[in-house]
């Protein structure tokens, strides 16, 4: 796929910013930058508006959202979110598509909700779930650290006799369970490499809880618990600057129908709702969510999943406060989370979602052995053999395995653009669902001397409905399409809302008599009518307009 720059290795914040800079400068008809938020280490949250001002303002045509890196470590979403703005620009005015889309549409994209957090884990060995602020700090436990000073934070194995894990006899590099009949040998604890910061009262080992603990993905209000209920989610809703800039964003750009955000790993697509069984929302909701996702399975292979019935491991105390629930279930967006790269099915070992809770633990750690074989014969730079290190609580300990982030967390380099470009052809795609209003026919009928019948018949030529989702409806923040005619109207109303124009999706098909039949169409189209005085020679304008759909307009001379 053409693009402007290379999708080979991960950028850092001052070259996404001075690429996204580039496009701004380099296609100011079709993109602008800006800033809507400025994190604690004086880094923009940077938001590029990318359509056609030409054709009209961007907050005037039916838009689609693309975000990346809520959370830190997920550097793929980001990197797919800088590549599909990349291909729209680089390709517009050459490729049909393109170009169509970026006439009629706009498309929002912020690559980085955490450019601190994400430079932190690009620039360091340590991971971190969202950005690199303590968070309810808890003391004691073996603390991460790069000890060999490799750059990597890695797996260390520490030689016990209470220890649950053994070396397996047919390849010393691997680890099995302890069985329960093992009584003698040499067995081990692991944990990741680190220090050991002691705790009082407590003489076993423990992982140290993370001190950047907070949850971008878990502060947004909708479905929000504190802390005792859902680590990480922050001292109240948007207590995050960040995730209040993005809820003001999402707020303040109306025209937004559809969102991606994206995140790794899996290889799947999720949608909501993610609190409650899907059964209890609309089920056109579902069947729009669903026929989307099929889409971004046909590109990239990834399985769509309802977060709640078969993503979420407790369906009690299920994960809460997220942007996809917040978007879908308090804003109507159609709303998706993309988990980026599928390491576990490429190496043969899948997850069975559905199962995931119940799963046997031997199939995980089959699955971990495969992917260690798989990063030494493909990404062997990732991968560095178990090695002794004198540590100077434990004694001799060893170190080894795979760079977890670029293998199991994010893909290594040199598969990036793969991963980008087969989810770029998605994003058109998905983006190409919005609705579209159109003004289908306007006439004029002489009636008498003077006074003239016109007719027009609105519609909605897209697959979503205007008000994109049953939930908005259910909510009361669907906005009706507005029409208005520029005459003097006697009969009819000079400005009418008509409600809402369903897509195609909302059309009814099956089959009678063993045919392929359209049982019903949806409500897709609106007739309007007016009886007007003006002169003959009169121009006549008719406006449809709706916040998610676009304006039209159309004219008839009399």
């Amino acid at each position: 796929m053409k693009t402007t720059f290379k999708y080979d290795h991960y950028w850092l914040y001052d070259e996404v910013k001075t690429n996204l800079e580039y496009f701004t400068e380099t296609y100011p008809d079709l993109c602008s930058l800006e800033s809507i938020c400025v994190t604690e280490e004086g880094r923009d949250v940077l938001a590029l508006t990318i359509t056609n001002k030409k054709t009209g303002d961007p907050s005037t045509k039916p838009a689609f959202h693309i975000d990346g890196l809520h959370h830190a470590g997920e550097v793929t979403g980001s990197m797919a979110a800088l590549h599909a703005a990349d291909y729209l620009l680089s390709n517009y005015g050459t490729d049909f598509t393109v170009t169509k889309l970026l006439d009629t549409e706009t498309v929002y994209v912020i690559p980085r909700v955490s450019p601190d957090g994400c430079e932190t884990y690009l620039t360091t060995p340590y991971t971190l779930r969202s950005v690199n602020r303590v968070h309810n700090p808890k003391a004691g436990g073996i603390k991460e650290e790069d000890l060999d000073g490799d750059g990597v934070i890695r797996m260390m194995r520490i030689p016990t006799v209470y220890g649950a894990w053994k070396k397996d006899e047919a390849d010393p590099t691997r680890m099995i369970f302890r069985d329960p009949g093992d009584t003698d040998g040499e067995f081990f604890d692991i944990y990741p490499e680190g220090v050991f910061e002691p705790y009082d009262g407590d003489e076993n080992l423990k992982r140290k809880k993370p001190d950047w603990a907070l949850d971008f993905n878990r502060n947004y209000p909708y479905g929000w618990f504190p802390e005792n209920r859902q680590a990480g989610a922050g001292k109240y809703p948007l207590s995050n600057p960040e995730t209040k800039a993005m809820a003001d964003w999402i707020i303040s750009h109306p025209n937004i129908c559809a969102v991606s955000t994206n995140h790794t790993s899996g290889g799947i697509i999720l949608y909501p709702p993610g609190t409650r069984k899907p059964e209890t929302v609309s089920k056109d909701d579902i069947k729009s969510f669903v026929q989307i996702a099929k889409m971004c399975q046909e590109e990239t292979g990834y399985e769509p999943l309802n977060i709640y019935d078969s993503f979420i491991q407790d369906q009690a105390n299920y994960d809460s406060g997220a942007f996809d629930d917040w978007c879908y279930q308090s804003q109507g967006l159609i709303a998706y989370t993309i988990e980026f790269w599928d390491l576990a099915k490429r190496i043969g070992v899948p997850y069975d979602w559905n199962v995931r809770r119940a799963e046997d633990p031997s199939v995980g750690i089959k699955r971990f052995n495969a992917a260690m074989d798989w990063v030494k014969e493909n990404a062997p730079e990732y991968y560095v053999d178990w090695q002794e290190f004198d540590h100077p609580v434990f004694g001799k300990v060893e170190l080894g395995g795979f760079n977890y982030k670029f293998t199991q967390q994010n893909p290594p380099q040199k598969f990036l653009t793969e991963v980008c470009e087969n989810m770029t052809k998605f994003m058109i795609r998905f983006a190409k669902a919005v609705p579209h209003l159109i003004i289908d026919t306007l006439t004029a009928e002489k009636v008498s001397d003077g006074v003239y019948k016109v007719t027009a018949v609105v519609g909605n030529t897209g697959y979503l409905p205007t008000n994109i989702t049953d939930e908005a409806v259910k909510m009361g923040i669907a906005k009706s399409v507005k029409v208005t005619i520029d005459a003097d109207v006697v009969s009819g109303k000079k400005e009418d809302e008509i409600g809402n124009l369903d897509g195609y999706s909302r059309t009814r098909t099956g089959s009678a008599y063993g045919n392929l039949s359209t049982m019903a169409n949806g409500k897709q189209r609106k007739k309007l009518e007016w009886i007007i005085k003006a002169d003959a020679g009169t121009e006549v304008t008719v406006c449809a307009s709706q916040e998610k759909a676009g304006c039209v307009t159309a004219t008839v001379i009399l």
